[in-house]
């Protein structure tokens, strides 16, 4: 307070827990700054720490402090980390420890892509994002959050409206290998329950971990939730807004029959991805391919699903 008054502006400090805080504090004028990851040491099986448990940390051991910066990608200072997370992940793909769970495109052999959007719902993009789907007819699917879902549910029904599909992106979007098991197993429970809703009471069945990131295996825990875990192989950063043209160029370029696009419809300002949209749909249209949600585009033996085809991360939201 007393460097707001003196002109500085307010400082946020807040625990890695909560990934999608980051941008929109930044966005909004203030400086924030992300403890260490392994301060506080003890948290609550859902959720973060608390604000005192966290201030006494920081006071106590003077944890490493790292500052955000808008369009950074929501867990600044990882990078590291977050592609060690993503390769674990990826050699899942490759070495499917349980059979038919992990995929990151889907089968070459037809011309059909699937268009997903991740850290949602959120307004206004959400809505932008469905409008444009529907003047085009084409389907998608939403990775979704929990903590976003309970407070956008008007979203969530026009998502389960116009037909598309759902996925479970966690809670409050934590990077996965920071977790325990059972931390891990509430996030996915507490998020399934709340779109049940909306998927005809059970809870949905594909899984996008934050990042991309997986701890190291064994995957019982997502044996025990029946989880299907869709990575990608498309990846156009547009979390780090290069501009939508760049955004579009990027999809475009990378893309093949079976691929599985990544893109965020929350975490931050998503306009470019907004406005990149409708180049990338017709494009992709007038190419030959048709737009699918996920579960259609696994439908069927898949030859080539133990390959592992992917690129870097880069910290995507």
């Amino acid at each position: 307070m007393i460097d707001f008054l003196h002109g500085n502006g307010s400082r946020v400090i807040i625990d890695d827990t909560n990934g999608l805080l980051y941008d929109r504090l930044t966005e909004a004028g203030l400086t924030v700054y992300r403890a260490d990851h392994r301060a506080p040491s003890e948290l609550p099986l859902l959720g973060s720490a608390s604000a005192e448990a966290l201030a006494r940390t920081i006071l106590r051991d003077r944890p490493p402090l790292s500052r955000s910066a808008t369009g950074s990608g929501t867990h600044f200072g990882r990078d590291e980390e977050l592609a060690g997370g993503y390769e674990t992940a990826m050699a899942a793909v490759a070495d499917q420890p349980a059979p038919g769970r992990f995929f990151a495109h889907g089968p070459r052999g037809e011309k059909k892509v699937a268009l997903t959007f991740d850290d949602g719902p959120f307004p206004p993009h959400t809505d932008r994002i469905l409008d444009i789907l529907e003047h085009y007819a084409v389907p998608a699917t939403f990775f979704c959050v929990g903590l976003n879902s309970v407070a956008h549910p008007e979203i969530l029904g026009r998502i389960q409206e116009r037909g598309h599909a759902f996925g479970n992106h966690t809670w409050s979007h934590p990077y996965l290998p920071d977790l325990s098991e059972a931390q891990i197993l509430e996030q996915l429970r507490s998020t399934g329950e709340a779109l049940s809703t909306f998927t005809n009471g059970d809870a949905p069945t594909l899984f996008r971990p934050p990042y991309g990131a997986l701890p190291p295996g064994p995957y019982d825990w997502l044996t025990t939730m029946e989880a299907t875990t869709v990575l990608w192989d498309v990846d156009p950063k547009d979390w780090s807004r290069p501009g939508a043209e760049v955004i579009a160029r990027s999809v475009l370029d990378q893309v093949r029959p079976g691929s599985i696009v990544l893109m965020h419809d929350g975490g931050g300002d998503r306009s470019q991805t907004v406005d990149a949209l409708p180049m990338i749909i017709e494009t992709l249209l007038d190419r030959g391919y048709r737009l699918v949600r996920v579960d259609h585009l696994l439908e069927g033996p898949s030859p080539e699903q133990a390959e592992a085809r992917g690129t870097s991360p880069s910290t995507p939201d």
